[in-house]
């Protein structure tokens, strides 16, 4: 019910508060119109009365075929969302990631067992280079350069992949030499500093002799005689010795011991060449030394060979 008394009548807190009450309302009107909305509710109004609960228990008001509710629209438009195609691509580019996470995880491994196979065929190999024992193996005359990767078979013949088709039936032929017992004028050791290689030399260039050291090729000259000295070792097995002999410049200087003396070479050539190339193993008409070792590291399918001359 509407205060309708005179203004006079009312007392100084009513007035106070009557005021306040309309610049409330004149400061919501302008809210309004900056916002644009026409017939907002005054927040400090009293709240319109929320809508009666619906009646269950009354019966179901038929509806029209135009009229249907929206409640089952939605309901069949989430069942509809529920149903999603399954993503092939990306499936398929999981897929393809786990197979190259495999994939590395199994090259990575090989790696590993390579390198501890190598390991392990370096250290027996500084064993026996250490411990040098005289060796009875027979050698077969060269149809192929020393220093190969591919081990013999039981007979102790060369494996066949090293030996060209048109040369097996020759090798099959020889006659193995002996290997001779050391003396003072065969090589013991060899060293070439620049390289910083230092290891000893044993008489035969076999595959067990060169586990042991640098192969003095049964055959050739000894160190400081007139002819052609051969001496081959491993890049990549068996101690490695001769991995950096592609580093040797013309003008290096190799020493090569024996029992009595120190033979002093000067470099003066380097060649890559093919393994079945055995003429630089010829004899030669001065003192010479010629260095064997498989070339490129690891892939070993060709030889590198350094020539030096005697030193006068």
């Amino acid at each position: 019910m509407k205060d309708r008394r005179p203004v006079d009548e009312l007392s100084i807190e009513e007035l106070e508060e009557i005021l306040r009450l309309r610049k409330r309302q004149a400061r919501f009107e302008r809210v309004r119109q900056q916002r644009g909305e026409p017939g907002a509710r005054d927040p400090l109004s009293p709240a319109p009365p929320l809508p009666a609960a619906p009646d269950f228990a009354s019966p179901v008001r038929p509806v029209a075929n135009g009229d249907r509710p929206r409640y089952g629209a939605l309901v069949q438009e989430n069942h509809s969302r529920g149903r999603r195609k399954i993503q092939w691509r990306w499936v398929w580019d999981r897929v393809l990631l786990l197979v190259e996470i495999l994939a590395l995880i199994g090259l990575v491994f090989v790696v590993i067992q390579m390198t501890m196979t190598i390991e392990d065929l370096n250290e027996e190999s500084q064993l026996q280079q250490a411990f040098p024992t005289p060796t009875a193996t027979p050698v077969i005359a060269a149809v192929v350069l020393p220093g190969g990767h591919t081990p013999p078979d039981a007979q102790g013949q060369s494996a066949p992949a090293e030996i060209p088709a048109h040369l097996r039936n020759l090798v099959a032929r020889l006659t193995p030499l002996p290997v001779p017992t050391p003396g003072p004028e065969h090589a013991l050791r060899i060293v070439i500093a620049s390289i910083a290689v230092d290891a000893p030399v044993v008489e035969g260039d076999d595959w067990e002799s060169l586990k042991k050291g640098a192969g003095h090729h049964l055959g050739s000259a000894n160190p400081g005689e007139r002819g052609n000295c051969v001496i081959s070792a491993h890049n990549d097995i068996y101690g490695e010795i001769f991995r950096d002999l592609p580093e040797v410049k013309v003008g290096d200087v190799v020493l090569v011991h024996t029992a009595t003396q120190v033979y002093r070479y000067i470099v003066r050539q380097t060649r890559i060449i093919e393994p079945t190339e055995v003429s630089v193993m010829a004899p030669t008409s001065s003192p010479v030394l010629t260095l064997i070792s498989c070339y490129p590291y690891g892939i070993d399918t060709h030889r590198i060979v350094v020539i030096a001359e005697l030193e006068s």
